[in-house]
């Protein structure tokens, strides 16, 4: 068997030895975005350090546990944080919990993250709806021997995020009179954030919005046959767009102001997805 689906098998199986439910919707918390997962009715709340092949958080605003719950009557398993690239990580190991998620059940995986705005529209506190992204990390999550148990050789990524999902994500958006548009995210390996010369060049070939993460996911999402949204929370203006020097404790910041509307907006989301 190969190393990699013996290390994703081996992650799931003991998840599965600690819960009884099945779940069928994933989400991934971003920075600052985890205190969704407090909302399931929880039963189990385990630290990444005791999954196996799973690694520590170590970013502010990622606590680091996967929960499993209900939500409703849907069973749901949310990470609250995640590794990235720039942290010295291997893909490999960035994407792995998207594929353990994917191994336990789940259907529909959503991607959060805070983000920072291309377009002078887009202001902190502000949601974007991903329609599309454009991979610049330099490296894509497949590379390497294909992964045949989990999906084909070359994926087609013509409807990353799913329109349908889209459709209702703006419809719930609305309800809950959360700011929101609809854009392309640039992946970007981090962890610098952009020049202002970079910020116009992402502008130029037809980015709304930028950040470290996400992209890799949603790559592996796709390969493995699941539904995928995502959605950024707006935390800052990029590089040369304002006066203020960017730091990741804007980004937190920012991200707690609009955590009342993001949890409402899940939750209706969600009972909507399944109702």
């Amino acid at each position: 068997m190969n190393q990699v689906v013996k290390k994703i098998e081996e992650a799931a199986d003991f998840i599965r030895s600690r819960v009884r439910t099945k779940p069928k919707f994933g989400v991934i918390l971003g920075s600052g975005l985890g205190a969704f997962a407090n909302e399931l009715e929880v039963e189990a709340k385990l630290p990444f350090s005791d999954i196996p092949y799973f690694e520590k958080t170590a970013v502010e605003g990622h606590s680091g546990f996967l929960v499993v719950g209900k939500l409703g009557n849907t069973p749901i398993v949310s990470l609250q944080g995640r590794v990235h690239y720039y942290e010295g990580h291997s893909m490999e190991t960035v994407v792995l919990p998207t594929r353990v998620m994917a191994l336990l059940g789940i259907d529909t995986l959503m991607i959060t993250n805070s983000a920072g705005s291309l377009d002078l529209k887009m202001r902190p506190g502000n949601v974007m709806i991903l329609k599309d992204h454009i991979n610049l990390m330099g490296i894509n999550p497949l590379m390497g021997e294909n992964l045949k148990n989990l999906g084909p050789r070359f994926p087609d990524m013509t409807e990353a995020y799913d329109k349908n999902l889209i459709q209702i994500m703006e419809r719930e958006l609305a309800k809950v009179n959360l700011k929101y548009f609809t854009g392309v995210y640039c992946g970007v390996s981090g962890p610098t954030y952009e020049t202002p010369a970079e910020v116009r060049y992402l502008q130029t070939i037809g980015g709304q919005a930028v950040g470290m993460s996400t992209v890799p996911e949603s790559i592996a999402a796709n390969h493995l046959g699941l539904r995928v949204c995502a959605l950024s929370c707006i935390t800052n203006l990029a590089a040369g767009l304002s006066d203020q020097k960017l730091s990741h404790d804007e980004v937190t910041r920012t991200a707690k102001q609009v955590e009342n509307k993001f949890i409402t907006f899940m939750k209706s989301f969600i009972l909507e997805l399944y109702k």
